[in-house]
């Protein structure tokens, strides 16, 4: 049979995470014991309780119909979660929309709000969902640079006028993948105050809320004031709850851009598994208690590799959030043969900073995805190739 794909799949080429995927797959089957902290998928499970919930409720022979959307049950949590945790107010019957996990909202939004042609402000680097969302939507990224400089925060002063004038999306993620950078008040008012004096509709990916390892948690973007005018937040429980494989997650703010959203999303699917969502509500409704325990092991674990680093001579600072290192490479080697020089001499599996933007191409990004002891183990191979 003779077929061509479309040509909007000429957008979509292979990527360095299938290039390393398949590179790292050889070099097990070779024998290699590999350390991989390569993809940011929780390795630790969900709470015992959370387990049970999903469990019990999978077993009622009634649960396997249609839920056409997050149930009332679910969005109560969302709306109750945001009050005890930032003081937001949200109308769980408007202001939530139900998602399929973030990426998925992630790539879908775009549709929603943007035309062939219309410019969106993204980071450089950014998350690879954003990208793949942009296209789609047919519409045109405007990548606003990450530095070291500017506490890897976008600089909005310098976007030209006539890129401000003709964007209609802004997206934002702090803490950030694959830059930890932490968000704060001061910023998240320039951010309003830019979405108003140009009418852009802003998006904060908050995956990373709940990674916090200073004390102080992150600031809610919905949290401070004129941002329900202006924009939404998107939250996954894949990273804070460790649910990645149940796909679950939310879009909170704006009623006009929610109610958008939930018209393309009913044209989309038939919604999620209900023990899934009476999992997530539980989760939400015990959130203190159950990210407490992730996060005190992940900021053990960013100290650990930090330290390991270090002490080879590999200089790089501890975050203060989020589930990676976003470390300079030694000596301006290029990123991606460091990368696959790792594998080989190191044993040890990360992403080129490249595959994020052109901004990434002196850093990798490190899951801390792997237990202390391995960690440190890791740190210690390391030495080989940083020489």
């Amino acid at each position: 049979m003779i077929f061509e794909p479309s040509s909007k799949m000429a957008a979509f080429q292979p990527s360095i995470f299938s290039d390393l995927k398949n590179y790292t797959t050889i070099k097990k089957q070779q024998g290699a014991q590999l350390i991989d902290l390569s993809l940011g998928s929780p390795d630790l499970p969900p709470s015992e309780q959370i387990r049970h919930v999903l469990s019990q409720k999978s077993a009622d022979a009634s649960a396997y119909g249609y839920t056409l959307g997050g149930t009332d049950q679910f969005y109560a949590a969302v709306a109750d979660y945001y009050k005890r945790r930032s003081g937001i107010l949200l109308n769980p019957q408007t202001d939530i929309v139900q998602t399929m996990g973030s990426q998925e909202g992630l790539v879908h939004l775009p549709l929603a709000f943007c035309n062939p042609g219309d410019i969106v402000l993204t980071t450089n680097p950014a998350y690879v969902a954003y990208e793949a969302g942009i296209t789609l939507s047919g519409a045109v990224p405007y990548y606003m640079p990450l530095r070291e400089e500017n506490g890897f925060l976008p600089d909005l002063s310098i976007i030209p006028e006539d890129v401000a004038k003709k964007a209609k999306l802004l997206i934002l993620n702090l803490p950030g993948n694959p830059v930890p950078a932490m968000p704060n008040d001061n910023f998240f008012k320039q951010v309003v105050a830019f979405a108003k004096k140009y009418n852009i509709i802003v998006l904060h990916d908050a995956a990373y809320s709940e990674f916090y390892f200073t004390g102080q948690k992150p600031v809610s973007f919905l949290a401070v004031a004129g941002a329900m005018e202006v924009g939404m937040e998107i939250n996954s429980l894949s990273k804070s709850f460790s649910l990645a494989g149940a796909r679950i997650a939310y879009i909170a703010g704006n009623p006009k851009m929610i109610s958008v959203l939930k018209q393309l999303k009913s044209n989309l699917d038939y919604g999620i598994f209900s023990p899934i969502q009476e999992a997530a509500s539980f989760a939400l409704n015990h959130a203190e208690e159950i990210t407490d325990r992730l996060r005190r092991e992940f900021n053990k674990r960013a100290e650990a590799l930090t330290k390991g680093l270090n002490e080879i001579g590999w200089p790089v600072q501890k975050p203060d959030g989020g589930m990676f290192l976003w470390a300079k490479i030694p000596q301006g080697q290029d990123d991606r043969s460091f990368v696959f020089r790792a594998v080989d001499e190191a044993g040890v599996v990360m992403i080129p900073g490249s595959a994020f933007g052109t901004a990434g191409k002196s850093f990798v990004r490190i899951a801390l995805v792997q237990s202390v002891p391995v960690l440190e183990q890791a740190a210690a191979r390391l030495k080989k190739v940083i020489r």
